[in-house]
């Protein structure tokens, strides 16, 4: 069985990645699918004098929640397995390192469609993930189809 991790973060770009898992459970049979979401820490020393440590962990868990809500509501309409999973770290250092870990066979993950100078400005996870990653990395465009 085909082991895949699907970073989401929330963005709409969540539609054509779950129609890519659909087509890739339709040829090649269930997959485990895992989402993960991760959360961007709160490392602010001003923020923890105010903030306990399970308010922190009750936040990072609620945003990670939301932020998997569409994915997870398209694979239930679907009728597809999947567990969900919320980490907090530096966005590709966690999705690279949480897939080796687990030993995931793919990731399967959305970008936001930038290139140019929008890309060279801003960044992109995918890309980072994309660059570093040892494990085989698919990147689904928004709008993208069959």
């Amino acid at each position: 069985m085909l082991k895949i991790l699907v970073p989401v973060d929330g963005a709409d770009n969540v539609g054509p990645v779950v129609d890519h898992l659909l087509r890739l459970r339709a040829a090649s049979g269930e997959p485990d699918i895992h989402l993960l979401n991760v959360q961007i820490p709160i490392d602010s020393g001003h923020a923890r004098m105010f903030v306990g440590h399970d308010e922190l962990e009750r936040y990072h868990r609620d945003e990670g929640l939301a932020a998997l809500e569409a994915a997870r509501r398209l694979l239930d309409a679907a009728g597809v397995r999947y567990t969900h999973h919320i980490a907090v770290g530096h966005v590709a250092d966690t999705i690279i390192r949480y897939a080796g870990e687990h030993r995931f066979d793919k990731i399967v993950m959305g970008t936001h469609g930038r290139s140019g100078l929008m890309l060279a400005l801003l960044g992109s996870v995918a890309h980072e993930v994309l660059e570093r990653s040892t494990i085989p990395v698919t990147l689904v465009k928004p709008g993208a189809t069959g």
